[in-house]
Protein backbone atom coordinates (compact mmCIF):
# COMPACT_ATOMS: atom_id res chain seq x y z
CA UNK A 1 0.00 0.00 0.00
CA UNK A 2 1.40 3.40 -0.85
CA UNK A 3 1.95 5.50 2.20
CA UNK A 4 1.55 9.24 2.34
CA UNK A 5 4.69 11.29 2.83
CA UNK A 6 5.68 14.04 5.25
CA UNK A 7 8.39 16.59 4.73
CA UNK A 8 11.19 17.72 7.08
CA UNK A 9 12.92 20.93 5.97
CA UNK A 10 16.56 21.04 7.08
CA UNK A 11 18.86 24.09 7.03
CA UNK A 12 20.04 25.29 3.64
CA UNK A 13 23.34 23.96 2.41
CA UNK A 14 24.88 24.47 -1.01
CA UNK A 15 23.38 27.03 -3.39
CA UNK A 16 23.60 24.52 -6.23
CA UNK A 17 20.36 23.98 -8.17
CA UNK A 18 21.09 20.37 -8.96
CA UNK A 19 18.50 17.77 -8.01
CA UNK A 20 19.88 14.59 -6.55
CA UNK A 21 17.73 11.54 -5.96
CA UNK A 22 18.83 8.63 -3.85
CA UNK A 23 17.31 5.69 -2.12
CA UNK A 24 18.73 4.93 1.33
CA UNK A 25 17.19 2.18 3.43
CA UNK A 26 13.95 2.51 1.43
CA UNK A 27 13.66 6.27 1.96
CA UNK A 28 13.47 8.61 -1.01
CA UNK A 29 15.47 11.81 -0.56
CA UNK A 30 15.92 14.89 -2.72
CA UNK A 31 18.14 17.96 -2.41
CA UNK A 32 17.22 21.23 -4.07
CA UNK A 33 18.80 24.55 -2.94
CA UNK A 34 19.48 22.86 0.34
CA UNK A 35 18.24 19.58 1.67
CA UNK A 36 14.67 18.39 1.36
CA UNK A 37 13.95 14.99 2.85
CA UNK A 38 10.82 13.06 2.10
CA UNK A 39 10.06 9.91 3.97
CA UNK A 40 7.01 7.80 4.48
CA UNK A 41 4.74 8.14 7.51
CA UNK A 42 5.53 4.60 8.59
CA UNK A 43 9.29 5.24 8.63
CA UNK A 44 8.81 8.52 10.48
CA UNK A 45 6.64 6.79 13.06
CA UNK A 46 9.35 4.19 13.71
CA UNK A 47 12.00 6.86 14.10
CA UNK A 48 9.74 8.90 16.38
CA UNK A 49 9.05 5.80 18.49
CA UNK A 50 12.77 5.12 18.78
CA UNK A 51 13.40 8.74 19.70
CA UNK A 52 10.72 8.60 22.40
CA UNK A 53 12.25 5.38 23.70
CA UNK A 54 15.66 7.02 24.01
CA UNK A 55 14.13 10.05 25.70
CA UNK A 56 12.18 7.88 28.14
CA UNK A 57 15.34 5.96 28.99
CA UNK A 58 17.25 9.23 29.36
CA UNK A 59 14.58 10.73 31.62
CA UNK A 60 14.41 7.56 33.71
CA UNK A 61 18.18 7.64 34.18
CA UNK A 62 18.04 11.30 35.12
CA UNK A 63 15.21 10.65 37.59
CA UNK A 64 17.23 7.86 39.18
CA UNK A 65 20.27 10.13 39.41
CA UNK A 66 18.17 12.89 40.96
CA UNK A 67 16.57 10.52 43.47
CA UNK A 68 20.02 9.23 44.39
CA UNK A 69 21.27 12.77 44.85
CA UNK A 70 18.30 13.72 47.02
CA UNK A 71 18.72 10.61 49.13
CA UNK A 72 22.41 11.41 49.55
CA UNK A 73 21.68 14.97 50.64
CA UNK A 74 18.92 13.73 52.94
CA UNK A 75 21.35 11.29 54.51
CA UNK A 76 23.91 14.02 55.07
CA UNK A 77 21.32 16.31 56.67
CA UNK A 78 20.00 13.48 58.82
CA UNK A 79 23.50 12.56 59.95
CA UNK A 80 24.16 16.20 60.78
CA UNK A 81 20.99 16.44 62.90
CA UNK A 82 21.77 13.13 64.59
CA UNK A 83 25.28 14.31 65.45
CA UNK A 84 23.86 17.54 66.81
CA UNK A 85 21.15 15.66 68.69
CA UNK A 86 23.66 13.25 70.16
CA UNK A 87 25.66 16.27 71.25
CA UNK A 88 29.29 16.83 70.54
CA UNK A 89 31.59 17.08 73.57
CA UNK A 90 31.29 20.64 74.89
CA UNK A 91 34.37 22.79 75.01
CA UNK A 92 36.20 21.97 78.23
CA UNK A 93 36.43 24.92 80.61
CA UNK A 94 39.14 25.08 83.26
CA UNK A 95 38.00 23.87 86.67
CA UNK A 96 39.42 23.80 90.15
CA UNK A 97 37.94 20.36 90.72
CA UNK A 98 38.37 17.81 87.92
CA UNK A 99 36.84 14.34 87.50
CA UNK A 100 39.06 12.61 90.07
CA UNK A 101 38.44 15.47 92.50
CA UNK A 102 34.68 15.05 92.08
CA UNK A 103 35.00 11.39 93.09
CA UNK A 104 37.03 12.32 96.16
CA UNK A 105 34.38 14.85 97.17
CA UNK A 106 31.91 12.03 97.68
CA UNK A 107 33.96 10.80 100.65
CA UNK A 108 34.65 14.22 102.18
CA UNK A 109 32.36 15.16 105.08
CA UNK A 110 30.04 18.12 104.67
CA UNK A 111 30.29 21.03 107.11
CA UNK A 112 27.20 23.17 107.71
CA UNK A 113 27.40 26.58 109.40
CA UNK A 114 24.73 28.44 111.35
CA UNK A 115 23.90 30.64 108.34
CA UNK A 116 23.08 27.60 106.24
CA UNK A 117 26.34 27.68 104.24
CA UNK A 118 27.75 24.24 103.53
CA UNK A 119 31.25 23.34 102.37
CA UNK A 120 33.71 20.54 101.76
CA UNK A 121 37.47 21.03 102.07
CA UNK A 122 39.14 19.58 99.00
CA UNK A 123 42.50 20.64 100.39
CA UNK A 124 43.25 22.22 103.74
CA UNK A 125 45.73 25.08 103.53
CA UNK A 126 48.43 26.23 105.94
CA UNK A 127 48.89 29.19 108.23
CA UNK A 128 46.31 31.58 109.62
CA UNK A 129 42.95 32.45 108.15
CA UNK A 130 42.56 35.97 106.70
CA UNK A 131 41.23 38.57 109.14
CA UNK A 132 38.12 40.56 108.24
CA UNK A 133 39.00 43.50 106.00
CA UNK A 134 42.22 41.98 104.66
CA UNK A 135 42.80 41.72 100.97
CA UNK A 136 42.82 38.18 99.65
CA UNK A 137 43.76 36.74 96.27
CA UNK A 138 41.60 33.80 95.24
CA UNK A 139 40.66 31.74 92.23
CA UNK A 140 37.06 30.65 91.87
CA UNK A 141 34.72 28.75 89.59
CA UNK A 142 31.05 29.64 90.08
CA UNK A 143 28.35 27.18 89.02
CA UNK A 144 24.62 26.65 89.12
CA UNK A 145 23.53 23.40 90.86
CA UNK A 146 23.57 21.52 87.53
CA UNK A 147 27.31 22.16 87.25
CA UNK A 148 27.18 24.77 84.46
CA UNK A 149 29.76 27.51 84.97
CA UNK A 150 28.49 31.09 84.98
CA UNK A 151 31.66 32.84 86.16
CA UNK A 152 35.31 31.91 86.62
CA UNK A 153 38.58 33.67 87.42
CA UNK A 154 40.39 30.84 85.61
CA UNK A 155 38.75 31.78 82.32
CA UNK A 156 39.77 35.41 82.88
CA UNK A 157 43.34 34.31 83.57
CA UNK A 158 43.85 36.24 86.80
CA UNK A 159 43.18 35.84 90.49
CA UNK A 160 40.35 37.81 92.06
CA UNK A 161 41.48 40.27 94.74
CA UNK A 162 39.01 41.74 97.24
CA UNK A 163 38.65 42.65 100.90
CA UNK A 164 37.15 39.66 102.61
CA UNK A 165 34.27 40.18 105.02
CA UNK A 166 33.62 43.71 103.70
CA UNK A 167 30.58 42.99 101.54
CA UNK A 168 32.46 43.23 98.25
CA UNK A 169 31.26 39.76 97.25
CA UNK A 170 28.16 37.70 98.03
CA UNK A 171 27.70 36.71 101.68
CA UNK A 172 28.30 33.01 101.13
CA UNK A 173 31.68 33.62 99.48
CA UNK A 174 32.73 36.05 102.19
CA UNK A 175 31.89 33.59 104.96
CA UNK A 176 33.42 30.63 103.15
CA UNK A 177 36.81 32.25 102.61
CA UNK A 178 37.10 33.75 106.10
CA UNK A 179 37.65 30.28 107.59
CA UNK A 180 40.07 29.07 104.89
CA UNK A 181 43.85 28.96 105.07
CA UNK A 182 46.37 29.97 102.41
CA UNK A 183 46.77 27.27 99.79
CA UNK A 184 43.44 25.69 100.71
CA UNK A 185 40.79 24.63 98.23
CA UNK A 186 37.10 24.37 99.12
CA UNK A 187 33.71 23.74 97.56
CA UNK A 188 31.02 26.07 98.86
CA UNK A 189 27.34 25.14 98.65
CA UNK A 190 25.77 28.57 99.01
CA UNK A 191 22.03 28.80 99.75
CA UNK A 192 19.89 31.37 97.96
CA UNK A 193 19.76 33.62 101.02
CA UNK A 194 23.55 34.06 100.84
CA UNK A 195 23.84 34.23 97.04
CA UNK A 196 22.53 36.72 94.45
CA UNK A 197 19.33 38.50 95.60
CA UNK A 198 18.72 39.97 92.13
CA UNK A 199 20.06 37.01 90.20
CA UNK A 200 22.23 37.18 87.07
CA UNK A 201 21.14 37.39 83.46
CA UNK A 202 22.19 34.71 81.01
CA UNK A 203 24.85 35.39 78.38
CA UNK A 204 26.48 33.41 75.55
CA UNK A 205 27.98 30.34 77.20
CA UNK A 206 26.66 31.37 80.60
CA UNK A 207 23.45 30.13 82.25
CA UNK A 208 21.00 32.39 84.02
CA UNK A 209 21.08 32.56 87.81
CA UNK A 210 17.61 33.08 89.25
CA UNK A 211 17.20 35.59 92.10
CA UNK A 212 18.04 34.10 95.52
CA UNK A 213 18.77 30.67 94.03
CA UNK A 214 21.49 28.35 95.39
CA UNK A 215 24.90 28.36 93.72
CA UNK A 216 28.14 26.42 94.05
CA UNK A 217 31.62 27.95 94.26
CA UNK A 218 34.92 26.11 94.03
CA UNK A 219 37.47 28.39 95.68
CA UNK A 220 41.22 28.30 96.21
CA UNK A 221 42.86 30.84 98.51
CA UNK A 222 46.10 31.68 96.72
CA UNK A 223 47.63 34.23 99.08
CA UNK A 224 46.86 36.98 101.56
CA UNK A 225 49.11 40.04 101.21
CA UNK A 226 50.63 40.83 104.59
CA UNK A 227 50.18 37.33 106.00
CA UNK A 228 53.14 35.01 105.93
CA UNK A 229 52.93 31.23 106.16
CA UNK A 230 55.07 30.07 109.03
CA UNK A 231 57.59 27.48 107.94
CA UNK A 232 57.61 24.37 110.08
Amino acid sequence: MASSSSTLLLPLGSSSGKRISANYQGISCAKVQGVLVRCSNSELTVKAARSRGYMDQFCLTKRRDMIGLLLGVSSLVTDSFEAEGAGLPPEEKPRLCDGSCEKELENIPMVTTESGLQYKDIKVGQGPSPPVGFQVAANYVAMVPSGQIFDSSLEKGQVYIFRVGSGQVIKGLDEGILSMKIGGKRRLYIPGSLAFPKGLNSAPGRPRVAPSSPVIFDVSLEYVPGLEIEEE
